[in-house]
């Protein structure tokens, strides 16, 4: 049975039990039976390149590897939509590539079902990343646009004044 989201936070928090269980457990808790939820989970850790540490505890892995750990038991869940809070912000480059490809995998299958919503103040990975902008200030909406207007600096100086000044770095 599919959920209808799940969650990936900015630094997950891990339980204290492997990395095969940590998957499997919000499966189970779905309803999916134990054993399969383990064959599940272990697909899961193969799309995001753990299946070598599925006996391994998951407070042991390194951060990038946890938040890759988070986003695979998201995606076993295979929810319509995850959102994510920044979840690239406390990560090395490398391990920054590693969960904006899987990010880009998991939006870009063509059979995917799945949205992904997150915050992010790393324009350059919105760019990269994203298919719309919906810009906050003030806990408001101010923009709503396709990625591509919202980085063409003539159409968003029209269309909010206020993401132009926050793009041109002249609003933090």
């Amino acid at each position: 049975a599919a959920t209808s989201q799940a969650m990936v936070f900015q630094r997950p928090h891990m339980l204290r039990t492997s990395v095969l269980r940590f998957v499997a457990l919000g499966l189970w808790l779905q309803g999916v039976p134990w054993r399969e939820a383990h064959t599940q989970a272990m697909h899961a850790l193969v799309r995001v390149g753990l299946e070598d540490m599925a006996e391994r505890s998951a407070r042991t892995l390194s951060g990038g590897q946890q938040q890759r750990l988070a986003l695979a038991r998201a995606w076993a869940l295979q929810p319509n939509f995850v959102l994510l809070d920044e979840p690239t912000s406390s990560l090395d480059p490398h391990a920054k590539r590693e969960v904006e490809s899987l990010i880009a995998e998991f939006t870009g299958a063509a059979a995917s079902r799945m949205t992904l919503i997150w915050a992010s103040h790393n324009l350059g990975q919105v760019k990269r990343l994203a298919s719309r902008v919906l810009y906050l200030q003030g806990g408001r909406i101010v923009a709503d646009l396709p990625v591509d207007d919202f980085f063409n600096a003539a159409e968003l100086s029209k269309r909010s004044p206020a993401a132009h000044a926050f793009v041109q770095g002249e609003l933090s």
